[in-house]
This record gives C-alpha cells, sequence and structure tokens, in this order.
C-alpha cells in the first residue's frame, strides 16, 4: 500500500469513527441542549457547532479520552456563550416578551401598541440616560467602550442605564396593565 494510500484509507477511517460518534450520541445531546436552549434554532446551532467541533479536534489530531464527556462540556460551554451573548435585561429577548402578530389581529394591535410605547418612552427617557441606554441594549456597546467615547465614568453610565431602566419599567407596566386588564 501506497503512503497515499495509506493516508486515504486513515482520512476513511476517521471519517467513519466520526459518524459513529455522531449517530450515537446526537440525540441524547440534542435533549441535553434543548433542555436548556428554549429557542430550537440555538439549539440545533449549537448541536451543529459540538460537532464541528469534534470534527476539528479529530483532524489536528487532539487526544480526546473520554469522547461522550468532551461533547457534553463542549456543549455546556456554547450555551455559556450564547447566555452571556444575551445579556439579563437585553433586548434580544424582546421579541418573545411580545405577543406573536400571527396570533391574530387582537395580538398584532396589542404587539405594536407596545413597540409604539417602547419607542416613546426611549424617546421621554433624559438625553444622558438614553443615550446609554440605547448604546448599551440596542447598538451593543460595552460600559467600557461608551466611558472611553464620552469621558463618563462607567459606574456613572451604570447609574444612568439603571434609572432608564426604572423609568421605563414604571411607564411600559401602566401600558401592559392597562391591555391585560381590559
Amino acid at each position: 500500500m501506497t503512503g497515499a494510500a495509506r493516508l486515504d484509507r486513515m482520512t476513511f477511517d476517521q471519517n467513519e469513527r466520526i459518524a459513529e460518534v455522531v449517530e450515537r450520541e446526537q440525540p441524547r445531546l440534542r435533549r441535553f441542549i434543548r433542555r436548556r436552549v428554549p429557542d430550537p434554532g440555538d439549539a440545533e446551532d449549537i448541536l451543529q457547532d459540538v460537532f464541528s467541533t469534534l470534527v476539528e479536534a479529530n483532524r489536528l489530531l487532539m487526544p480526546i479520552d473520554h469522547i461522550t464527556g468532551w461533547l457534553f462540556r463542549v456543549a455546556r460551554n456554547r450555551i455559556t456563550d450564547l447566555f452571556r451573548k444575551r445579556r439579563p435585561g437585553s433586548l434580544d429577548g424582546l421579541q418573545d416578551l411580545l405577543p406573536s402578530p400571527q396570533a391574530g389581529p387582537e395580538a398584532a394591535y396589542a404587539r405594536q401598541l407596545l413597540l409604539d410605547e417602547l419607542a416613546a418612552a426611549i424617546a421621554d427617557l433624559p438625553k444622558d440616560q438614553r443615550d446609554v441606554f440605547v448604546g448599551h441594549e440596542v447598538e451593543g456597546l460595552s460600559f467600557k467602550e461608551m466611558a472611553a467615547a464620552s469621558g463618563v465614568s462607567v459606574n456613572t453610565l451604570l447609574s444612568r442605564k439603571r434609572y432608564a431602566v426604572l423609568r421605563l419599567r414604571q411607564r411600559l407596566r401602566r401600558t401592559y396593565e392597562e391591555l391585560t386588564t381590559s
């Protein structure tokens, strides 16, 4: 057998082993991820990323002693990364909190009313609070980045955002209560 043929055979064997691992571990790993990640699309992305990492590790000849434990550890890390990207209090999950536009005309009306009220509430914030809130929640800037750009301390920016969130909650609570009690 030539060197090229041996290399082809080795690659084929690696691919077969990976395929066996994927087939064996995919259902359990999918359930594990789905119990922790509510969005099915995000869960499937994480699952694919875990297996992609396995293929990459295999190609780099990284030794993996306990493949099942390793896969679950990679999955846990990817889940953590997902939730770090979506900070608590972030507007990323806002769509999930609003009524679905497909739920009928009343839900579509309520959704639009809440979005309009949110936009108005943000516009009514004092400028310094609005700038921090929009910069952090909408534009995704860190407090450190905003402090460097504005010359205002991180603690001051944190305080301004806190007051903005309190004002928004108070104003939007009234609208929410009006919608749910009528």
